[in-house]
């Protein structure tokens, strides 16, 4: 694949994935004032779960598909991409209605593992648990379908009908979420457990939303697929059995990979609110930092993330191209300019986070839990840097069939997750959760890292001279927004939500201005963004005229 359709296919997931985690961190606001943090628990009780049987139903199909069809289609064989895409809705549909009969039937086990001894006068009630896991496994009917009509049209490298039907998906199921939840509590007076579980209901609804786009899509395209199809130079003829042998070779590792922050939030939903009841905790405190820690901070932390996630998403099937074909210059070039993106964007993000972790939950989700909250996204946020450099290093490992070293390295990470978690908690409180999670990325980074550094003998001396000066910049970055902030305190303190407005929104622009001044003069930002914004290099050329 050309350098312009890897920019153009990042950058419109990208925007995609922005748009789509902006607006599920804007509903989130809404939503809580309407339920609570312990609302937000409870929704994270039904959607955990949901998302990890979700995943083992789909076994990464979008992006296994997406790389079996950019294999065949490299080799001009468009036929072999179409029966698998066939077989695959067939297939997925059956898994789909599998997965949803699993979780509905097993949502009272899965409430008791949640919550042992559940006090209804003080949280939530082991009914309304079960409900909100019933309602949300609805969705199990249709995304499965999606993901094999994503996968294909990501193979021929067009990500717009992804793209495009996960804003859509977003969109109606928060238009749902809020609508449903502020008629039943806000105008009929109902429970929070009633209007949660519908809540979680929103993502069935949504994707029959996302669904309708890419069948749109499809009807568009179809003419066009059929006469590459018809067009192609080759058959290979490959059986089912084989064609699913190769597939499920590639989905394994994909599905679990892809897995890591569900699975190391499915690990802190069954030992969390347990460690901290059992630490001396009431179950109402300990379901608001569940409700701060896995959907109030995560939500935020997940910002700065959405732009891993759209390249890993991207380099399955471009670094696979530059396997097969042998060309390890472009093969290194491509892992270089992703690294060089994601420090650059996300050391400042997550640092920035951090330290206006207080004002920012304070702003966005009210001053009454705000201790809690604050306290726990000043020491979360810095994980941000952490899920984009394992998303994106295991990403460049799938497309280089070398996935089995990021597995390896997930499955060791996890085991220590498991064996920690419930100790570190219950000694450390809900910092205990942060703790074990910044010690599970850090083991699957390494090994991440070192695979890839061994297969794709790449030499990380330049990524480690761009950190260190990225690291410089950021540094003083902090220095600026903690004066600012200080300063801002003295005048306004955080005692009402106007004032730590007004904390907050310099602090950002001081912060973002200071970050921007260094990387542009410096012509860092030039360097490593100049191919998408031409402005940024307007300095250097001028320059290099006189």
């Amino acid at each position: 694949m050309s350098d312009s359709k890897l920019l153009r296919g990042t950058m419109i997931l990208t925007a995609a994935t922005f748009i789509s985690k902006i607006l599920g961190l804007i509903y989130i606001f809404p939503f809580s004032a309407i339920v609570g943090q312990q609302g937000l628990a409870l929704y994270a009780y039904g959607y955990l779960p949901y998302t990890v049987i979700l995943s083992l139903a789909t076994m990464g199909v979008p992006l296994a598909v997406s790389k079996f069809v950019a294999k065949y289609n490299a080799l001009g064989d468009y036929y072999t991409g179409r029966r698998l895409f066939r077989s695959g809705m067939v297939v997925m549909s059956i898994t789909g209605f599998i997965a949803f009969l699993m979780l509905f039937f097993m949502a009272p086990v899965l409430a008791t593992l949640i919550i042992r001894d559940p006090s209804e006068l003080q949280g939530n009630s082991m009914d309304d648990i079960i409900f909100s896991i019933r309602m949300v496994s609805t969705a199990l009917i249709i995304v499965p379908i999606m993901s094999v009509i994503r996968g294909y049209f990501q193979g021929f490298q067009s990500m717009g009908p992804t793209a495009i039907s996960q804003v859509v998906e977003q969109i109606v199921r928060i238009i749902f979420i809020l609508s449903l939840t502020f008629l039943i509590v806000g105008v009929y007076q109902g429970g929070i457990g009633l209007a949660v579980g519908f809540a979680t209901f929103g993502a069935f609804v949504g994707a029959l939303g996302g669904l309708a786009v890419l069948l749109v899509y499809w009807f568009k395209r179809k003419e066009l697929l059929n006469r590459q199809m018809s067009e192609s130079t080759i058959d290979h003829q490959i059986p089912l059995k084989s064609m699913y042998r190769e597939l499920i070779s590639y989905a394994l590792p994909l599905s679990f990979v892809g897995l890591a922050i569900p699975l190391y939030q499915l690990i802190d939903l069954f030992t969390f609110n347990n460690a901290l009841i059992a630490s001396g905790v009431r179950q109402e405190e300990a379901e608001v930092a569940f409700g701060v820690f896995s959907q109030s901070a995560h939500k935020l932390i997940l910002i700065p993330v959405a732009l891993a996630t759209a390249f890993s998403i991207t380099l399955v099937p471009t670094i696979t191209k530059s396997f097969i074909n042998g060309d390890e210059d472009l093969l290194r070039s491509q892992i270089t300019q992703t690294y060089q993106i994601i420090l650059f964007l996300t050391i400042p993000a997550a640092v920035g986070l951090s330290i206006l972790s207080f004002p920012a939950f304070g702003v966005l989700f009210g001053l009454g839990d705000v201790e809690i909250g604050g306290s726990i996204l000043r020491y979360y946020a810095p994980i941000a840097i952490f899920f984009s450099l394992f998303a994106v290093s295991a990403a460049i490992l799938q497309g280089m069939n070398k996935q089995k070293y990021a597995v390896i390295g997930l499955l060791v990470a996890l085991i220590v997750k498991l064996l920690s978690n419930y100790l570190a908690i219950y000694s450390l409180g809900a910092l205990g959760g942060v703790l074990t999670t910044y010690l599970g990325y850090t083991i699957s980074i390494a090994i991440n890292v070192w695979a890839i550094g061994k297969f794709a003998n790449y030499n990380y001396r330049f990524i480690v001279k761009r950190l260190i000066l990225i690291s410089i910049f950021v540094a003083i970055m902090a220095f600026v927004v903690v004066i600012i902030k200080h300063v801002l305190e003295l005048v306004f303190p955080m005692t009402n939500w106007t004032n730590t407005l007004i904390v907050l929104i310099p602090s950002i622009a001081s912060g973002g201005l200071a970050y921007f001044f260094l990387t542009v003069r410096s012509h860092l930002a030039g360097q490593i963004l100049g191919q998408r914004f031409s402005f940024l290099r307007w300095k250097k050329k001028r320059t290099e005229a006189q």
